[in-house]
């Protein structure tokens, strides 16, 4: 689900080293995600390819017509389907932000951005800002970009911790620095392995595979998972409540004991989907 930074042995460093007080109190994190994605421009409705099952790719999705702007990576950006950069890429981040800030569930939750760059059928916001409060007394937020690459900190994704006494960065890759409050580099940990964050298909493979061999290890020997799936849970809530306050368009109250919406009926419908015929999901 996106949370396999957490089996890197520097961001683990790193990680270890912020818990134990390397830029005292940590109050504030942000985390980001930029590209240069460009228009999925207007799709049209067209005969199914011959190699593709449409019912099946579809899963448990009320089924739609095929256009052909959709298959393979387009639906991100379709609501029907997707849940737009947050989900996509924004979950990486937040978790490390949530797992650095060793926090669970948000009290409030707001949402601000939309799609800006291209007029075209791409639902999902392009350019987006979630805010996120914890009654511990600390906030995070998270910016993605779609449609531009800037980097932030010299990194097209990553997270920055911010404390009482510094300030800490993880960048796309298996390295850390920590910085003092004038901004002057204290300590770095660098890896020399390229990872390429916007790569879709194959972005950190020996760093991922480590994450892998976690798993195999866990099944085989009983070894402790670095990230179980209560964790994977609560950081992928975290991106799906900004994304219902992003479509509500109004901030959420949020119970910090279980991440449920809290009075707000119009939000309450987003946190479920409907379900194709024979395809709902059954406890």
């Amino acid at each position: 689900m996106g949370n396999q930074r957490r089996s890197w042995p520097n961001v683990v460093e790193g990680i270890n080293a912020l818990k134990a007080g390397a830029i005292g109190r940590v109050y504030f994190g942000k985390g980001w995600y930029t590209n240069n994605r460009t228009s999925i421009g207007i799709g049209k409705e067209v005969e199914v390819p011959k190699w593709l099952d449409w019912d099946l790719w579809q899963g448990p999705a009320p089924r739609m017509k095929y256009k052909d702007n959709i298959v393979h990576y387009n639906w991100h950006w379709l609501w029907h389907w997707g849940t737009g950069e947050a989900l996509n890429n924004g979950t990486h981040m937040i978790d490390l932000l949530r797992w650095g800030m060793q926090v669970d569930y948000p009290i409030r939750v707001g949402s601000n951005g939309g799609r800006y760059r291209y007029q075209d059928d791409w639902e999902t916001p392009d350019t987006q800002v979630i805010n996120l409060d914890f009654a511990e007394g600390l906030s995070m937020s998270w910016e993605g970009r779609s449609c531009n690459g800037k980097p932030i900190e010299g990194s097209s994704v990553g997270v920055m911790f911010y404390g009482e006494n510094g300030s800490m960065l993880i960048p796309g890759g298996n390295s850390y620095s920590i910085f003092d409050l004038e901004g002057n580099l204290v300590k770095e940990v660098k890896n020399t392995q390229e990872i390429d964050p916007r790569n879709n298909s194959n972005p950190a493979e020996l760093l991922d595979a480590l994450h892998i061999q976690n798993m195999f290890s866990a099944i085989q020997n009983g070894t402790s998972l670095n990230a179980d799936i209560d964790s994977g849970h609560k950081s992928t809530l975290l991106v799906q409540l900004g994304n219902i306050a992003q479509r509500t368009g109004r901030s959420l109250n949020i119970d910090p004991n279980n991440g449920h919406i809290l009075q707000d009926s119009d939000a309450q419908k987003l946190w479920s989907r409907a379900y194709e015929n024979g395809w709902e999901m059954k406890l």
